[in-house]
């Protein structure tokens, strides 16, 4: 083993009651081995998963990666580690609490030798996620300077180091000169903390310290705004002048299909709104939206407005669609529909079909008074292109 002593660290994560869940993609598997095989292991690792096909891996994140060796794929895959290590301490009889201060989860997504020349680099993306931070280090391998076995065997050390760096051990993966790890931590703050573990349903931010809970009657504008672009913007202003009050963005870092956001993800995201009112929030659904923010106007998209009542969203049933509509025209004090440019051609929101107890709460904002031809998804796939092209 090029790296750590695998004994070392699983009496540091012991003397700690911490329990740790492992991913591994592309490379690093070898990790897996150097720990099991340790005595002492059964105490701290809960599982160890290789989802080494493209599909294992989408399944795993709730659908297509833009990546599959990248940075933020890592943190998702650390942060789908993290869920499953509390989860499992939780159906062995553990507090949500202690089991969420316990859980490790640990990723590593890499593109490593193969039998063919690589037309790109030799990567390795190695995430760590705990209740009190994200980490993550991306490095580049000299490339053709190894066999794949040694690779293996380095990215398997790179992943353990991170590992072990929450608990002071030094790091011991041996690199080239030319292979300089790119680090990131994000430190959560304590509301942040709260928030993963579920003791907070909501933060403001700025300020996530302060004690500000949601009232009612509010105009929130909920998304996941990655990015957050122009388009949401004019909405926003819209939307403003049309309920005359203040409106605040709304972001879940709870997702019905998909991990968790990270600390780094949720950084990144608030970084764009720039001082603008931002709500985190658990609410993944927009009936859970509804409880936090009662009696409330929403701002939505068209897309979203025409998912509200799709029997798909609510596990099949048309009954529970049936039920979620009537929360939702009940508890909602307004929803303000913006329709959206699909193929050059505008979708007008007032000519969704949806129930009639939606329709009835709701102002659809004409083509006349917004249009904009943005998409986030195209945003981000010219900033993927982008940064292929920069490596």
């Amino acid at each position: 083993m090029i790296g750590i002593d695998p004994s070392r660290l699983i009496a540091s994560l012991e003397q700690a009651g911490e329990k740790l869940v492992l991913v591994c993609t592309g490379g690093g598997s070898a990790a897996v081995p150097h720990l099991l095989t340790t005595p002492g292991a059964s105490a701290v690792v809960l599982e160890a998963l290789v989802p080494y096909a493209r599909a294992a891996v989408d399944g795993l994140l709730g659908g297509p990666q833009e990546s599959s060796c990248g940075s933020r794929t890592a943190r998702r895959l650390a942060m789908a580690a993290w869920q499953r290590a509390r989860g499992l301490q939780e159906a062995a009889g553990a507090s949500s609490r202690d089991a969420a201060g316990a859980a490790i989860g640990a990723a590593v997504t890499a593109s490593l030798r193969t039998r063919t020349p690589k037309r790109g680099p030799h990567r390795v993306c190695v995430a760590v996620q705990t209740l009190a931070a994200t980490r993550v280090v991306e490095v580049v391998l000299e490339k053709e300077a190894r066999s794949r076995a040694d690779e293996e065997e380095l990215t398997a050390a790179i992943l353990l180091d991170l590992v072990a760096a929450g608990h002071g051990l030094p790091e011991a993966a041996r690199l080239r000169p030319r292979e300089t790890p790119l680090r990131r931590e994000q430190v959560a703050p304590a509301a942040w903390r709260e928030l993963l573990a579920g003791d907070r349903t909501a933060v403001l931010l700025p300020g996530s310290e302060a004690a500000a809970t949601p009232g009612s009657g509010g105009l929130l504008f909920p998304g996941s705004f990655d990015p957050l672009h122009e388009g949401h913007l004019l909405m926003a202003r819209l939307a403003e002048e049309i309920a005359e009050r203040p409106l605040a963005f709304e972001l879940s870092i709870a997702n019905v299909d998909k991990p968790t956001l990270d600390y780094v993800e949720i950084s990144d995201r608030a970084r764009q709104f720039a001082g603008r009112p931002l709500w985190l929030t658990r609410a993944a659904t927009f009936v859970e939206k509804i409880d936090v923010f009662p009696a409330s106007t929403f701002v939505v998209g068209a897309d979203t407005f025409a998912r509200l009542p799709e029997p798909r969203y609510y596990g099949g049933s048309a009954d529970a669609a049936a039920a979620a509509v009537d929360r939702i025209a009940a508890g909602a004090r307004g929803l303000i529909v913006f329709g959206r440019s699909r193929d050059g051609v505008f979708q007008d929101a007032a000519q969704i079909p949806v129930p009639h107890a939606l329709r009835d709460v709701s102002y659809f904002v004409s083509q006349r008074e917004f249009r904009l031809d943005v998409s986030s998804t195209d945003l981000r796939h010219r900033a993927r292109q982008a940064s292929d092209q920069d490596g």
